[in-house]
């Protein structure tokens, strides 16, 4: 079993992987700003934390097989997710630990050669600061020197509370370009969502890639 840092354990994302990398028996490191929200699970630390903190974030990846981060690309009391990359890397460097990033799906290409989904027309003003500050994210990552071992998770177009889905224990895997079914529809449920990254936990298959699921 692995033993997995997760900040931003009480997120949308965040909550649906700690639940799954629980279930299967994972030692979790749960990081959170709000403590009192993450849920009581066997094999499961509570600590309260932040990427930000380097002190912290260095203590607390010690030992640590996967750190991960489910915290959301936009700036949360003023401080962005990219500010923090050179930090993660440079613990998870030291430390041995691998890189987990639940990321956006703005940045897939559409087709082959683009266009980015951010840049279509249809897509919403309003989730465009998150969707753009996540692909400089992934870039940040894509840079990084080839001894920081990352993995970046992009789920489908339709993704979020709004749309939970169903558990289904499934879902069809694909590179730099939105996955979309027969209809044209791009989605995946959250726990099939963290059923693809708990499985890229288990069983690394994309080091230093980034992938998309959908169904």
């Amino acid at each position: 079993m692995a033993k997995v840092v997760l900040f931003g354990a009480t997120g949308y994302a965040g909550g649906r992987i700690l639940a799954e990398a629980a279930r299967r028996g994972h030692e979790v490191v749960a990081v959170a700003r709000n403590v009192e929200a993450v849920p009581e699970l066997d094999g499961v630390t509570v600590r309260a934390g932040s990427l930000h903190d380097e002190s912290f974030l260095t203590e607390v990846v010690k030992g640590a097989d996967v750190v991960v981060s489910a915290i959301p690309g936009r700036p949360l009391d003023g401080k962005r997710l990219l500010d923090a990359v050179p930090s993660i890397a440079k613990a998870a460097q030291e430390n041995g630990t691998r890189i987990g990033v639940v990321g956006g799906a703005g940045s897939l290409n559409t087709a082959e050669g683009g266009p980015r989904l951010i840049d279509t027309p249809d897509f919403p003003e309003a989730a465009k600061p998150e969707a753009g500050n996540h692909a400089r994210v992934l870039e940040a990552f894509r840079e990084l020197p080839e001894s920081v071992d990352w993995f970046y998770v992009s789920p489908a177009a339709s993704f979020g509370s709004w749309a939970p889905g169903e558990r289904t224990g499934r879902y069809r895997i694909g590179g730099d370009i939105l996955v979309t079914d027969e209809h044209g529809n791009s989605q995946i449920g959250g726990d099939d969502f963290a059923i693809a990254f708990v499985d890229e936990i288990e069983t690394p298959t994309h080091r230093r890639q980034r992938f998309t699921v959908a169904y």
